[in-house]
């Protein structure tokens, strides 16, 4: 018997539009969004900016808008910066 793959569904929770606070919504806009299309505007705006670094592409080289984000930092890693935009995002 030949067992069908189960489909992962998409967890609700993340696909419920949050709001972005001020800071973010410079970046991505004032309408709520889900959180993963808050994340896919925020990488574009990254790379639209070259904030990636070059050295190490893990790490994020923060802007004036992006400072505001990470808490004053000038340089977070790809991880902490998730951390610091939920931070920004209100239900």
């Amino acid at each position: 018997m030949a067992e069908e793959k189960k489909k992962r569904k998409a967890n609700p929770a993340l696909m419920r539009p949050v709001q972005p606070d001020e800071a973010l919504s410079e970046i991505v806009g004032t309408e709520p969004l889900p959180r993963s299309q808050i994340m896919k505007k925020v990488w574009d705006y990254i790379k639209a900016n070259n904030l990636q670094d070059s050295k190490n592409k893990r790490n994020i080289n923060a802007d004036d808008k992006l400072q505001r984000i990470f808490n004053g930092k000038k340089t977070v890693s790809m991880f902490e910066m998730t951390k610091h935009i939920f931070n920004h995002l209100s239900e």
